[in-house]
């Protein structure tokens, strides 16, 4: 996901986006520690993912706020 993506969402669609996505690393995490998935880049590219979300969403809340 690039920030250009990102930055077109809504503050209620940024918190479904990063609620979804934390619940995706959980399972892959469990996936990786039990053996069954082998891809470690792909948890690594969902944690900058959710990392860019949380930057973009603080930004915009805090133009909210302002």
């Amino acid at each position: 996901m690039k920030i250009v993506e990102v930055r077109k969402m809504t503050t209620q669609e940024l918190t479904k986006q990063t609620s979804a996505l934390q619940q995706e690393i959980v399972e892959m995490r469990r996936r990786l520690y039990s053996g069954e998935a082998t891809n470690v880049r792909a948890l690594r590219s969902k944690r900058k993912d959710l990392a860019r979300i949380y930057t973009v969403l603080g930004e915009k809340l805090q133009k909210e706020s302002a």
